[in-house]
């Protein structure tokens, strides 16, 4: 069969031509006619063959090819340097067998297999029928990569589920946290002063550090000395802090300690601490005023 490719004459009338420029329809002469074209209107056609064959530079050539792509009358894919002309089966659907086969053969060729999807497709809309069977259009391929696609697709759908029962478990943290601070607020509230954001704050961070016992016992001295306010209330838990006592147990065993007079850390004995009064007994009757025989006593001493 001869290698040559056919013109119309009814190209120069053709509606889109007559708009184009003079470059624009030498370039589209070029595309479907130059070395390289096949009976299919996909085929290979590098950048450096464009600017060998038509002379011109790169960015001219970028620029047309832009253009018709632009126009929709062509695909270029970068990676494979093939150029499929969208409407060449239109104007070349030639019926004869041995064109048929070329078509079928030159098809094989094709790298990008996206080209030979969109190729059949054009072929129904003309009606023109060809041979799919032996020809491999990257449907295993398209196979695979759905396979992968429904595979990351499920492995999102674990990541989301996880993340979805780890934001469930931080909110229920989170509730109960805040279950927490109510009550060191409600304790507050009620018997010392209204919480404003900075208290809430503060209290925040106590709760994290005492337990609700112990908290209240500071609340306790606080209004057993008549000083209700955050800063004496405060002052009561960093000292306790100071002696590691973080709940209420830890108060208990400091005090029996003070009762033995034994450091559990250190061999040397306690003297007494601010904190230390009354603190020996446990009992409700460690807030109660001293005696008149023991102030007596105590101005005796002075």
């Amino acid at each position: 069969m001869a290698v040559y490719r056919q013109i119309h004459i009814e190209f120069w009338q053709d509606g889109f031509v007559l708009d184009l420029t003079p470059e624009e329809k030498y370039f589209y002469i070029y595309i479907m006619t130059n070395s390289k074209t096949s009976q299919c209107g996909i085929y290979e056609l590098p950048k450096r063959i464009i600017e060998t064959e038509t002379g011109y530079n790169r960015e001219t050539v970028d620029k047309l090819l832009q253009r018709f792509i632009d126009y929709k009358k062509i695909i270029y894919c970068e990676e494979t340097k093939e150029i499929f002309i969208i409407n060449w089966i239109k104007h070349n659907s030639l019926n004869s067998p041995k064109v048929k086969k070329c078509i079928e053969k030159d098809l094989t060729t094709i790298k990008n297999k996206e080209f030979i999807k969109i190729f059949y497709r054009v072929c129904k809309q003309y009606q023109y029928s060809i041979d799919t069977v032996c020809i491999d259009y990257g449907e295993e391929e398209e196979k695979e990569e759905e396979k992968e696609k429904e595979k990351e697709e499920q492995q999102e759908k674990e990541k989301k589920n996880c993340k979805n029962n780890e934001d469930k478990k931080q909110l229920a943290d989170k509730c109960k946290n805040n279950n927490v601070v109510a009550e060191y607020i409600k304790v507050y509230e009620n018997y010392i002063e209204p919480v404003n954001k900075y208290t809430e704050k503060w209290i925040f961070t106590v709760s994290k550090t005492i337990d609700i016992d112990l908290f209240k016992r500071a609340v306790d001295i606080a209004i057993y000395r008549e000083r209700k306010h955050r800063g004496y209330v405060d002052g009561i838990i960093k000292q306790w802090i100071k002696l590691d006592i973080r709940s209420i147990n830890n108060l208990k065993s400091y005090a029996e300690s003070l009762k033995k007079g034994v450091n559990k850390n250190e061999n040397h004995q306690y003297t007494k601490h601010e904190l230390a009064t009354g603190l020996y007994d446990e009992g409700e009757s460690i807030y109660q005023k001293p005696s008149e025989e023991q102030l007596n006593k105590a101005k005796a001493l002075l």
